[in-house]
């Protein structure tokens, strides 16, 4: 690869707890919780009933076509309107471009269409093959989000989804750096969209006995690293990030968030839904990420943590953080993000993404909330329920999912 440098020039984020990306960060810096009963279908039987959704949400005003809305997942239509704001945020004017076969995308979900899926099943089952809609492949599909988004701006470059489960956003953005490095694009869309918050999805976590059931403190279900954990909380939404090469982003004087130096993959290959006991494939990760970006363990400042709230995986990444950080590890800044917007599943490392992008930019260290007793071999700085100020200028962004993938991004303060 080039020595060409990589930053992160735009943010999008719909999440539960803000449509747009400051007030997101307003909320993650406050320490809201955007877990709430679930609204949407009645989950009477169901051992989990709480889930983070995103509310208020009208995906008419993020396409230009408005029968595309009719012809999309919730997921595709969450992962626009993110897009839109990153590209917005960005201050690029698309049709002012001269190469856009030079402007990637790769948005991803972990699942995609499990609500077209689920409806068109139905349909299926109780009115017949000849009532199923044409659209319901190209609309439950994971990389259509990807494509939709290339075709609503004209973006001719890389594209791509790539389904890591809860490492998708990571392995997206990741690999958005490294084809920059490589020199074939200038500039990506890069992230992650879910919504799986509908009965199949709720139903197959619950059978695995995945999810919190604090059915009756919804607010306080979400708890990594805490003593009385009992489970990750699933959430919809999205997280886009625009990446792009250092010299095109000042050739057009664009506002820099960060510079993106690192990027780590790798597999446990070991268990389906469970991480190694050692952690060390989450270790291993993170480890090639500092060697990429060149930085020590030391240099880190805040660690946001994969950390769902799962018993055995806040364990493991305490245990992978002990081993790559050494004697640092009990001097870093870490959280969990996901203790109040829930977990967004193959939404969650944009969405956790930006939040380190904004950690940088603003000197603040969100908070892990719910953290009353901190559970055995929780021992680190998980920031518990206050965020604090710090300067921040290294960051490291895990990401952990289901199949064993791992993927860690690491982010520095830009410097001319």
């Amino acid at each position: 690869m080039t020595d060409r440098r990589v930053v992160i020039t735009g943010l999008g984020a719909i999440t539960p707890i803000g449509n747009d990306v400051e007030t997101f960060w307003s909320n993650l810096k406050n320490g809201i919780s955007g877990v709430r009963r679930i609204q949407a279908f009645d989950t009477t039987g169901y051992d989990c009933q709480i889930a983070g959704a995103v509310q208020d949400f009208d995906p008419k005003q993020f396409f230009k076509n408005p029968k595309d809305v009719r012809r999309t997942d919730r997921f595709a239509q969450l992962a626009m309107a993110a897009a839109k704001m990153a590209l917005e945020d960005s201050g690029i004017e698309v049709q002012k471009l001269r190469r856009r076969d030079r402007f990637g995308v790769i948005v991803s979900s972990g699942i995609g269409g499990l609500k077209t899926l689920q409806d068109q099943h139905t349909i299926l089952l109780t009115r017949g093959p000849s009532r199923n809609s044409p659209f319901t492949i190209p609309m439950l599909i994971s990389n259509m989000a990807s494509g939709l988004i290339s075709m609503e701006y004209g973006l001719r470059g890389p594209n791509m989804c790539i389904v890591t489960a809860c490492a998708t956003s990571n392995n997206a953005i990741g690999e958005s750096w490294r084809i920059i490095k490589f020199g074939d694009a200038d500039v990506f869309l890069a992230g992650g969209a879910e919504a799986s918050v509908v009965a199949i999805g709720l139903a197959g976590f619950s059978a695995m006995k995945a999810l919190s059931t604090r059915n009756e403190e919804p607010e306080r279900a979400s708890r990594p690293f805490d003593r009385d954990r009992d489970g990750f909380v699933m959430s919809e939404g999205a997280g886009i990030l625009v990446v792009e090469e250092l010299e095109h982003a000042k050739a057009r004087g664009a506002k820099i968030y960060c510079e993106l130096t690192g990027y780590g993959l790798s597999s446990d290959a070991y268990h389906m839904t469970a991480p190694p006991p050692d952690g060390e494939g989450a270790a291993r990760a993170m480890q090639l990420a500092l060697e990429h970006a060149r930085i020590s363990p030391g240099q880190v400042d805040y660690i946001n943590a994969h950390a769902t709230s799962t018993d055995i995986g806040d364990i493991c990444e305490t245990r992978a953080i002990k081993k790559v950080f050494g004697e640092h590890a009990s001097k870093v800044s870490i959280s969990s993000t996901k203790s109040m917007t829930g977990h967004l599943l193959g939404g969650a490392g944009g969405v956790e993404m930006a939040a380190c992008a904004l950690a940088i930019r603003d000197s603040v260290i969100p908070p892990t909330i719910n953290l009353e007793n901190p559970g055995d071999e929780c021992d680190l700085d998980y920031t518990p329920n206050v965020a604090k100020e710090k300067k921040v200028r290294v960051v490291v962004n895990n990401s952990f999912g289901f199949g064993g993938h791992n993927a860690t991004l690491v982010a520095t303060a830009f410097d001319k």
